[in-house]
């Protein structure tokens, strides 16, 4: 006969397996959806960090209101009819199975597409996304109905749930990505939402099974009161991490590196604290945390904001992740700490789900139109540490004196910044002046409003700093990122000062113009005479009077000066700001100086590409993927037909492949071979020490080689056929693989 204890112990565990893996699986159905889906959109709005945050604000609604909904029906209603309710939804959701964007949808391009794509992702998957979003909660609290020995304290696991987001973040980019298509990624997922039902069935059945007795536990559990005070607090530590997570992806893509995929650490070391701050750990584990983030702090605010000049870019994203890492961990932890009974679970859950959604919207909807910088960042990091455990005290015990440092120190800021005519001949005494300073608010950790204030004091003060040294004037925020026009100066021929412009699209340059008036119209950085493009137009200079012209990636506009009177030139550009800035004389003057029969095209490039004529254009430039956010949907092998399909036979197409991590030769050389296009690369470097000259890497390709002969054969530059490949699959619209070409 079986031991009953045996028999108790094994159902107990079958019990914790079913419900952790329900949650483990809708976890991970939703972290899987995500990235999905994105890809999905590509095509239509191109890789801008933009639309990530926009998707993380519609995930983030969508889970408050799957939340919300957990809470209401497990408070207003009967397990019986719970379970009915829930039934009903998960069988309306099947509708939108399997998963596929509406047909005949395309974004708006003379406005921002923000609300466009929230309503887009609305109808493709907020059913089944919904569905999802609801399994936490609810689940957990059917958990704690069931008279399980460890009913009375679900929240471990929610340590499951974050465990399958985790894994499911991890494995799409490395495992599912590079090996199953985009079509039958979407056949798999519906696949595993069927799964996910059937699971949320079992749980659902050991519920209707237990019923009867977890009545009587609730009527004998004791009531606890919670407070608004109480609330409030959930809110700001569950609104702050979700902000600083938003705001940290869009600082260290724009301020940091152009690196692919450069997201997912930040998301990773999120979803990671919640694993840790919920499982059994966290008691011994937050204390720890709370003690060593001043320490980490110190290094963190002296090179990342004060001195980052001195550091390599890895380890500044280091110090920058390091410390995201200790905020979120703090707050997290507090946030698990202060965890209420299990009558409670959805309202805690609630709370946590509606203050992501609004740290999301904080950072989507509100901080591009109040900052033309990633300034959310920085004061995300002040909240965070006023959330420090022991403000509540300090708060009642002198606040006044707590304020009183910082206060005096931002005054004297503004005295000196106000005062002083060249602020940056004093530069390096303030650098050591702030420098000390972050040092003293290491004694000042036992008062977390002073400590806040006064690491916030110093941080917006190093980026003022900063920010003049930098010479920008002008910068911006759109949809699409972060603009910058910059001044700086060169040793002309003559050994004198010259001024000229840069555009940064974040840390990636996109053109510079010389600014004296006989030497505006030379075409610079990757577009210069001397490079690929000017050997290019020289080289057809006899044969190209009468061309159609197509640039795809507007930049500066320094292509513009190679057109010709009798030329048609058709610029795309998906950003109007670039367009903004390209136009405006005060910044740069290529597009009035130069261009001449010009139309300008907004918008997708591939979009408005299908609406041009066949066999139109003799030059096709491609001119999209020197940033992080690389265009995949640009590069596939439909993208190819359809771009030989707007050329005339005898037709050019180049490439502009530049990038600082991605090689893209490899993509169109497979491209090349796999369609019999006749390739050519040049990887440029300058021979002469030439003022804005830098080293550029492009791509031509035709039908035949006749057509790129004068090319192969000019003295002007080392023109190469094209390295071949094996080693990874042609790139499609169903199947792209940025791991595979990494540098």
């Amino acid at each position: 006969m079986n031991n009953p204890s045996e028999t108790t112990n094994d159902r107990r565990l079958s019990l914790i397996i079913l419900f952790a893996g329900t949650l483990f699986t809708s976890a991970s159905l939703m972290f899987v959806l995500q990235p999905l889906f994105g890809k999905l959109l590509l095509p239509l709005l191109g890789g801008s960090p933009a639309v990530w945050n926009t998707c993380m604000v519609f995930y983030q609604t969508i889970l408050f209101l799957g939340y919300l909904y957990a809470h209401t029906i497990s408070t207003s209603f009967g397990q019986h009819r719970q379970i009915q309710i829930h039934a009903a939804v998960i069988l309306v959701s099947f509708l939108a199975l399997p998963l596929a964007l509406p047909e005949n949808t395309i974004p708006p391009t003379d406005s921002n597409p923000t609300f466009w794509l929230l309503w887009t992702l609305f109808l493709a998957i907020g059913l089944p996304f919904f569905v999802v979003s609801t399994t936490a909660p609810l689940v957990q609290k059917w958990f704690a109905n069931i008279g399980h020995h460890t009913s009375h304290d679900p929240y471990y696991l929610y340590a499951a749930s974050n465990t399958g987001s985790l894994i499911a973040l991890l494995s799409y980019p490395f495992l599912l990505e590079p090996n199953i298509g985009l079509a039958n990624q979407k056949n798999y997922w519906s696949i595993g939402y069927l799964f996910l039902s059937l699971l949320i069935a079992g749980c659902a059945f050991v519920l209707w099974k237990s019923r009867q007795n977890t009545n009587i536990v609730e009527d004998s559990e004791p009531q606890e009161e919670l407070g608004i005070y109480r609330k409030l607090h959930w809110l700001a530590l569950a609104l702050v991490p979700s902000s600083l997570l938003l705001g940290l992806t869009n600082f260290i893509s724009t301020d940091i590196a152009s690196v692919p995929l450069l997201w997912i650490i930040p998301l990773t070391l999120y979803l990671l604290s919640f694993v840790i701050v919920f499982s059994k750990w966290n008691d011994r584990i937050h204390p720890i945390m709370v003690k060593l983030q001043p320490i980490v702090l110190l290094p963190f605010i002296a090179y990342a904001f004060i001195n980052p000049a001195d550091l390599p870019y890895w380890a500044y994203l280091g110090l920058h992740l390091l410390a995201f890492f200790f905020a979120v961990m703090v707050c997290h932890g507090e946030l698990a700490k202060n965890r209420p009974h299990t009558r409670y679970l959805t309202t805690f859950y609630l709370i946590m789900s509606f203050a992501g959604m609004l740290g999301g919207m904080f950072n989507t909807f509100v901080a591009p139109f109040i900052f033309n910088g990633i300034y959310e960042y920085p004061i995300m990091i002040v909240a965070a540490l006023l959330l420090r455990p022991g403000a509540s005290i300090t708060l009642k015990k002198g606040l006044l004196l707590q304020i009183i440092p910082p206060a005096l120190l931002i005054i004297t800021g503004l005295i000196i910044y106000t005062n002083v005519k060249n602020l940056l001949l004093y530069f390096d005494a303030i650098v050591i002046s702030l420098i000390v300073l972050t040092v003293f608010t290491y004694f000042l950790r036992a008062l977390p409003v002073a400590f806040a204030l006064l690491t916030g004091a110093i941080i917006f003060l190093a980026l003022g700093v900063h920010g003049l040294s930098s010479h920008t004037i002008y910068q911006e925020r759109s949809f699409f990122g972060v603009l910058a026009v910059r001044e700086s100066y060169l040793i002309d021929e003559q050994n004198r000062y010259e001024k000229y412009h840069e555009l940064f699209h974040g840390t990636t340059k996109h053109g510079a113009q010389r600014l004296a008036e006989n030497l505006a119209n030379i075409p610079l950085t990757y577009y210069s005479r001397p490079g690929p493009m000017g050997q290019l137009f020289k080289t057809y200079d006899n044969s190209n009077s009468h061309w159609n012209i197509g640039i795809v990636g507007l930049g500066a506009g320094a292509l513009a000066c190679y057109a010709k009177p009798g030329q048609n030139w058709t610029l795309y550009e998906i950003d109007p700001l670039v367009i903004d800035i390209a136009k405006n004389t005060n910044y740069f003057s290529y597009l009035e100086r130069c261009s001449y029969n010009t139309t300008m095209s907004l918008g997708d490039a591939r979009l408005s590409l299908e609406k041009e004529p066949d066999q139109k254009f003799d030059l096709l430039v491609m001119d999209a993927f020197s940033s992080d956010s690389v265009p995949t949907h640009l590069l596939t092998r439909e993208a190819l037909a359809l771009y030989f399909k707007k050329l005339k036979p005898n037709g050019i197409l180049a490439f502009h492949i530049t990038n600082r991590h991605l090689s893209l030769k490899k993509v169109l050389s497979i491209h090349a071979e796999d369609l019999h296009f006749s390739a050519l690369i040049q990887e440029f470097t300058p021979q002469h020490d030439l003022p804005l000259v830098v080293a550029t890497d492009w791509v031509v390709m035709a039908k035949t080689p006749e057509t790129l002969t004068p090319l192969s054969q000019s003295r002007l530059g080392h023109w190469q056929k094209m390295p071949l490949y094996f080693d990874m699959k042609p790139w499609t619209d169903d199947f792209t693989n940025i791991v595979s070409i990494w540098k």
